[in-house]
């Protein structure tokens, strides 16, 4: 019977999986806080902390549950969602089917299809564009349309961790099987074809697993690096690529370094530099806060841009700990029932955006005033609507002084003004363009800061 399985070693064994899937950040995160309670009669019951969790864990995670689940559960099964007692609901538990009807009907087919392990909710629709990714992302749409042709493959998508490498691999596959459901299309992490390859020893079953990489359509492989380094997966790697590529079948590879840098086989590492090679760099201001915007909209969450102005400022170097400092803040908000703030948004992710307690000495208004001493205008003026540049130019240095010698987000830094927070990142890359270009205006600037500084420490 299903029901003497045990559950525990189930779900240790499933977290251990979908950590390779989708990192041991997120599954830390949002999945190993919920509770296994029960499993019988074919009803897996979980606990989970809040309404939060249960609708993040539906809406980004389920797939994957369910898909790594099936693989060790093979008979028809419901996962019955409970919200912990300690939450104030009218209702005890919230119930949602992962198979919406007629489970045995649906089981026997998810058990019958391929097992792609794509995250369903990673598509190009959902991915922003920007200056720092776009030649991925056009030439991640370009393998689809092209898949295996020779111009196009193999094709590598490298950068540092958490900065969209993986939301493309997924939007490869999900586009590919939206074109061609039939196709064959595998996403695995390195680390998880490694594991494999180990487990083909163990058990004897080479043959399956050389079976089951050289007969797709499309392979998906995350964090390649991993595999680089050890002699036996490293080598039928190599031949599981040379099958696929010279059966014109696609290969997309990412990795934390360019594949110059990888420590692979001469014969590899010429093969992976033959093909498009694609570099995602950190997110310019702009493309932070649209990434934190659109999470925020998919995900109903009822925090301000001048929040996410403030996160987008705080985090510059990785998209993943975005999205974490956005669910970390929605969370908190939600279980204390308060309203996301710029100041609680401080506190809350005080361990991850650090401000400079020196910043906090200067003010706005002593900037204006030295601004306005210097430039001989009002304070008036410079507060104005006006667009003359003997009153533009004083009160772009002005909002670029502020960014650079305040604590302040860029919408409190635009209220100050009467503007923005666009006006004030307008002002500031204008300011740095003028600083880089006319070596007269760093004195003006320096001579500034020094007032500023002056005033500020009286």
């Amino acid at each position: 019977m299903v029901e003497n399985l045990n559950i525990n070693e189930i779900w240790a064994d499933l977290l251990k999986k979908l950590e390779i899937q989708i990192g041991t950040d997120l599954c830390d995160m949002w999945l190993k806080p919920m509770k296994i309670i029960s499993f019988d009669g074919g009803i897996i019951k979980i606990e989970l902390p809040n309404e939060v969790w249960l609708k993040t864990v539906k809406d980004r995670y389920e797939s994957s549950l369910i898909q790594t689940l099936s693989e060790t559960i093979t008979a028809p099964f419901l996962i019955e969602y409970i919200l912990s007692s300690k939450q104030e609901e009218t209702s005890d538990r919230i119930i949602e089917n992962l198979i919406k009807s007629d489970a045995p009907k649906q089981m026997s087919s998810a058990k019958s299809s391929f097992i792609n392990r794509l995250n369903t909710l990673f598509t190009f629709e959902g991915f922003i564009e920007g200056p720092s990714n776009r030649f991925a992302y056009k030439a991640s749409e370009a393998v689809v349309k092209k898949l295996g042709e020779r111009v196009n493959n193999p094709f590598v998508i490298f950068s540092s961790p958490g900065l969209g490498k993986t939301h493309l691999l997924h939007a490869i596959g999900n586009q590919i099987l939206k074109d061609n459901p039939a196709a064959k299309v595998l996403y695995m992490s390195g680390e998880g074809f490694v594991s494999d390859y180990v487990e083909s020893i163990q058990k004897k079953t080479s043959d399956s697993f050389r079976k089951k990489y050289r007969s797709l359509d499309c392979l998906l492989m995350d964090d390649i690096q991993f595999v680089v380094g050890k002699e036996g997966s490293s080598q039928e790697f190599f031949y599981t690529f040379n099958s696929l590529f010279d059966n014109k079948k696609q290969i997309v590879l990412t990795s934390d370094q360019p594949p110059s840098q990888l420590a692979l086989d001469e014969r590899l590492s010429s093969r992976l530099l033959s093909g498009i090679v694609a570099e995602i760099k950190k997110p310019d201001l702009e493309t932070r806060i649209a990434i934190l915007r659109q999470k925020r909209d998919s995900n109903n969450f009822d925090i301000g841009d001048d929040v996410l102005a403030f996160i987008a400022e705080g985090v510059q170097t990785s998209i993943r700990e975005l999205e974490g400092c956005l669910f970390r803040l929605s969370t908190y908000c939600s279980i204390n029932g308060i309203m996301a703030t710029v100041s609680i948004a401080k506190d809350i992710l005080s361990d991850i955006i650090n401000i400079d307690h020196d910043k906090t000495s200067v003010t706005i208004d002593h900037i204006k005033k030295i601004v306005c001493k210097h430039y001989k205008i009002s304070m008036e003026d410079l507060n104005s609507k006006k667009k003359n540049s003997s009153i533009a130019l004083p009160r772009q240095v002005a909002m670029y002084l502020s960014t650079e010698m305040t604590s302040l987000s860029l919408p409190e830094i635009g209220r100050e003004f009467n503007r923005d927070h666009s006006t004030v990142i307008h002002a500031r890359e204008k300011i740095k363009e003028d600083i880089e270009q006319n070596p007269f205006f760093v004195p003006v600037i320096n001579q500034l800061i020094t007032d500023i500084k002056a005033v500020g420490n009286s």
